[in-house]
């Protein structure tokens, strides 16, 4: 009878054992599911990949690799004498400028009341022109009136040259008497002084012509000497404006030439440590060129892969336990800043335009995995290393 007993109490036991066993895989099912973990998680911090933003020998490197640098500490000095003397040269540059400018203010000033003058000069030009062109009118007709009293006291003369000459002939055949002979010739010496006095009132008058005509030209001449200075003064005005046009040209040059010297120094802009330092002080660094690697020790995180079925128990805002497996016992605090939307699919794509389709189909289908990052919100600068290996825990 003993052996029965025992026999129905080793069936209890093992039926205990399984039931205990299937609720502890249970209950260890519903813990992993409902607080995803995995440890294909990798520490991540942001950097920089230093480089110098001007060119220049290096004269001072106060960084070392694997240093720990905090927020305005100086990095690096590249050699400054080649800015300075950029900036010197902007400068100068800037003040002949100025200096320029204010010649030609000081010109302008003189030359204002000369646009005056050459302005009352243009006016007054243009009334010597008209009064010179009515002078030159009446003159005009004044030669035309002796031009023509000359054509009639010259046939006056002829006329009178002609009764003479017919006149003369007939005193010795007593046709004529010698009072008749007599008024003859008076009527020609008369018609000879009315001709050579219509002659002179003539030469007086293109004379007087021609005095009009050299008047004209000279207030013309004058008029054009007048615009010319009007022109002068005009053109003194635009040099300034051509000047003055410059100054932001000049005044770029020399904060262009001031920021390269600041650039000479370099300082770190966040607390962080340097890595990757491949440079040595004497180099001559180039801009766009690292020289050394600074890593953001303000800010980790944690680059967590979880399968996607356990996507739907992650959401951002959520508490992550976070442990390094360089030291396991050490708990760190997370929060979920995001999940991964998008990975690289290892089948599918195209070919010739059309989709490529695997043929064959896998017994065994593994879930895809999605980035999860993880803020870590009490991180030890002096433990986390980027790269290393993690484990996190959603609760």
């Amino acid at each position: 009878m003993n052996w029965k007993i025992n026999i129905k109490s080793g069936r209890i036991v093992g039926i205990g054992i399984v039931v205990t066993a299937l609720i502890l895989l249970l209950i260890s099912t519903l813990e992993v599911d409902q607080h995803p973990r995995t440890d294909d998680a990798t520490v991540r911090a942001n950097s920089i990949a230093f480089a110098p933003e001007v060119e220049g020998r290096l004269v001072k490197l106060n960084a070392k690799d694997n240093q720990i640098v905090h927020k305005g500490d100086l990095l690096f000095v590249i050699d400054p004498r080649p800015y300075e003397y950029a900036l010197e040269q902007a400068k100068a540059d800037q003040a002949t400028l100025e200096g320029q400018i204010n010649d030609e203010r000081r010109r302008i000033a003189t030359e204002q009341s000369a646009v005056g003058t050459a302005r009352a000069g243009i006016l007054g030009s243009q009334s010597g022109i008209s009064a010179a062109e009515g002078a030159y009118e009446a003159a005009s007709a004044a030669v035309e009136r002796a031009a023509a009293a000359q054509t009639a006291a010259d046939a006056q003369l002829k006329f009178a040259q002609n009764d003479y000459n017919r006149i003369a002939p007939l005193l010795t055949k007593h046709y004529v008497t010698t009072q008749q002979v007599d008024q003859a010739q008076t009527a020609l010496r008369v018609a000879q002084e009315g001709s050579h006095e219509a002659a002179s009132q003539l030469l007086q008058a293109q004379a007087q012509r021609s005095v009009a005509l050299s008047a004209k030209q000279s207030a013309q001449a004058n008029l054009q000497a007048s615009q010319s200075k009007l022109g002068e003064a005009q053109h003194t005005v635009d040099t300034l404006e051509t000047l003055t046009a410059q100054r932001p040209s000049r005044q770029v040059k020399v904060e262009q030439a001031q920021l390269n010297l600041e650039w000479c120094e370099v300082r770190a802009p966040f607390d962080g440590y340097v890595t990757n330092m491949n440079i040595s002080e004497g180099a001559y660094a180039h801009p766009g060129t690292p020289i050394f690697t600074l890593i953001d020790t303000t800010t980790w995180w944690v680059l967590a892969s979880y399968r996607e079925s356990k996507l739907k128990h992650i959401h951002p805002g959520m508490h992550v336990e976070v442990f390094l497996m360089e030291h396991p016992n050490k708990k760190f605090e997370g929060v979920v800043d995001s999940v991964g939307t998008a990975v690289f699919p290892e089948d599918g794509g195209s070919a010739d335009g059309f989709p490529s389709v695997d043929r064959t189909l896998n017994l065994v289908h593994l879930s895809a995995r999605f980035p999860v990052r993880i803020r870590v919100t009490n991180p030890d600068p002096e433990m986390f290393r980027i790269g290393a290996t993690a484990i996190t825990v959603v609760r």
